[in-house]
């Protein structure tokens, strides 16, 4: 089945003196190498695809806003299980 999550990270720090947000970015990355359908917003990333690869992307995610060097981190994430696409939920406001 097709599912739908939006993640947003927050990590502490969100990123160094050099990058502000490259805690942030670690995430997004993962998101962006995984293969998967995928919007950046501003206030968090949508992703798309099997259910297995969207949870392994999302712990992914969160993982790496880790590794990158934030030392403690939330991750808010939204899960729909759902026969729909990103495109079918938002195509009549675009």
């Amino acid at each position: 089945m097709t599912m739908i999550a939006e993640i947003q990270v927050a990590p502490s720090p969100p990123g160094t003196a050099e990058n502000p947000h490259a805690h942030v970015e670690a995430a997004i990355a993962v998101i962006q190498a995984s293969g998967l359908r995928y919007e950046v917003g501003a206030l968090g990333t949508t992703l798309e695809g099997e259910d297995d690869e969207v949870w392994a992307t999302l712990r992914a995610a969160h993982e790496a806003m880790l590794a990158a060097g934030a030392q403690a981190g939330l991750s808010h994430v939204k899960v729909a299980s759902v026969n729909r696409t990103m495109d079918s939920l938002t195509s009549k406001f675009r």
